[in-house]
């Protein structure tokens, strides 16, 4: 009997402090108003390690990608952001992930917190 190859799963958390407006049947009044959060995002890989390497991915260069995109999210208005209409904490996933899929090899998951509030958002896909 074989044993399966070992997969890992790493992770690299970031922050973003971006403002939005949300039309909502509850919590109108704040919800429509520009207002703003600190969004703390995790982004996950999954794979075999390496043999010449021993990573998954280089943390280094993942690390360079979500820079590029938390340039695009630090500080900006999301409703201006493309591809976050509206900015809800599962656009938000959907947009991490459209942006670091096609730079991130084994990408597997993306979560996006707002911790003041204690909202979080999981978005996972199987390889």
């Amino acid at each position: 009997m074989s044993t399966p190859p070992d997969r890992f799963e790493v992770s690299q958390r970031f922050f973003f402090d971006a403002a939005h407006t949300l039309e909502r049947h509850i919590e109108t009044e704040g919800s429509r108003r520009i207002h703003g959060h600190t969004y703390h995002a995790t982004v996950c890989a999954t794979g075999p390690r390496d043999p010449q390497t021993g990573m998954v991915i280089d943390i280094g260069e993942l690390r360079l990608q979500i820079e590029s995109l938390r340039a695009r999210l630090d500080h900006h208005f999301l409703d201006d952001v493309m591809g976050t209409e509206p900015a809800t904490l599962e656009n938000l996933c959907r947009f991490i992930r459209q942006a670091l899929q096609p730079h991130v090899p084994g990408l597997c998951a993306v979560i996006v917190e707002r911790q003041a509030l204690g909202d979080r958002c999981e978005l996972r896909w199987s390889r």
